[in-house]
């Protein structure tokens, strides 16, 4: 007897560059030499101030089931990092510490969006926040962008896709995969454009602390009532400890607690405990050297794959990601990803994963390694495409 799947499956896509890590890996285990530019994760190991933390904890502290909304004392240093970072005050009882930012937008789509309901957002975008509107039975509609706005939504551009159905708006900044920032006075135009048509905002901040130049505000600079997503992953260089957190307004809190309860009780124990020490001063000067590395990367090669013709119109500001234009070489940049991997030993991420806004001709570049590694992936396409 065939077996039934759930109808919300129908619209959830897997990762296609995991195709690709999996090929990749298929590869390096037959020997061949891999350029790593596909996967969205630092290559710094954690900070070692993070890593003496857990080890304290591990041995000091009972590694029970912590408050569903998080330990106390990590949510303080949270609000602390706002008014540090930002100067903007934030009540420790609005952060929600969760088990990644993935978890942390899973509990924003499930208190705001009813089914039926509809989430804008950006087109091209990171393809998980699509995928929570549609797992809670809502529409995500995606909103093309491109160079001229900077890949970003605006204030026209949500009063332009608006509808009665629309609960939401999602913006990220830096986004993935073009790595853009909403400017400030963008950002407020976008808040009171919402707030004005009776929906909320929710920003995806998961990259800030990896800007180069530009500061990237937070939305809670302009409007204390947005859900703001973060992340102790991209920065932080924590990945797998799958810590994030949520700000909710003060009425959401409540609201916050029961379903994180009822999704997974809590965030994980030790990481929690190893958080504590991201913010300290010792951590954050790694961080600060990390950064300024991934600047470095950023400014090499970006001027290098425009060289090699692929179209960069804008110098991203944030995150660690080139969206590059590949027409000029194919108009199939899911085959392009495979062709290239498989003769130049050059893995990265066809525009598939990131919505239905030309993905056929782009693709994304992570400078996610080291310096030596990016010169060698250069040097690899070049011969590659003949230039």
């Amino acid at each position: 007897m065939p077996r039934r799947f759930a109808k919300r499956l129908d619209g959830i896509q897997p990762f296609h560059v995991m195709e690709v890590l999996a090929k990749a890996r298929q590869l390096e285990a037959a020997g061949r030499s891999i350029v790593h530019m596909e996967i969205g994760e630092p290559d710094f190991p954690t900070p070692e101030p993070i890593l003496a933390a857990a080890q304290r904890a591990l041995r000091q502290e009972p590694m029970h089931y912590t408050p569903a909304l998080g330990l106390p004392a990590l949510r303080e240093a949270i609000a602390r990092h706002y008014g540090d970072r930002y100067g903007v005050e934030v009540s420790p009882a609005r952060i929600v510490v969760t088990a990644g930012s993935s978890a942390a937008l899973l509990l924003a789509a499930g208190m705001l969006l009813d089914p039926g309901r509809r989430l804008l957002l950006a087109d091209p975008g990171y393809p998980c926040n699509r995928h929570f509107a549609r797992f809670v039975g809502a529409e995500a509609a995606g909103v093309p962008v491109g160079p001229e706005t900077a890949y970003q939504l605006t204030a026209d551009l949500v009063e332009c896709h608006w509808s009665p159905e629309t609960a939401a708006v999602l913006l990220a900044s830096p986004s993935n995969p073009t790595g853009t920032v909403v400017p400030g006075e963008e950002l407020k135009a976008i808040s009171a454009t919402v707030a004005r048509l009776g929906g909320t905002l929710i920003v995806d901040e998961i990259y800030h602390g990896l800007t180069y130049g530009e500061h990237a505000p937070s939305v809670l600079e302009v409007n204390e009532e947005a859900f703001v997503v973060n992340s102790f992953s991209k920065f932080f260089n924590m990945t797998g400890w799958r810590l994030g957190w949520l700000v909710v307004p003060q009425e959401y809190v409540r609201a916050a607690d029961t379903l994180q309860q009822n999704l997974y009780i809590a965030a994980p124990t030790p990481a929690q405990h190893a958080a504590l020490a991201a913010f300290e001063p010792e951590t954050l000067a790694i961080l600060e050297q990390r950064r300024q590395e991934m600047r470095q990367r950023r400014d090499y090669l970006l001027p290098a794959l425009r060289e090699l013709g692929f179209g960069l119109p804008l110098e991203p500001q944030g995150a660690f990601y080139l969206y590059a234009d590949c027409s000029r070489f194919t108009q199939d940049s899911h085959g392009f990803a495979l062709d290239v991997l498989d003769r130049a030993g050059v893995a990265i991420t066809p525009g598939l994963d990131f919505g239905s806004n030309q993905p056929e001709r782009h693709v994304r570049f992570a400078y996610t390694t080291s310096l030596e590694n990016l010169r060698e992936g250069v040097a690899r396409l070049r011969a590659h495409l003949g230039r």
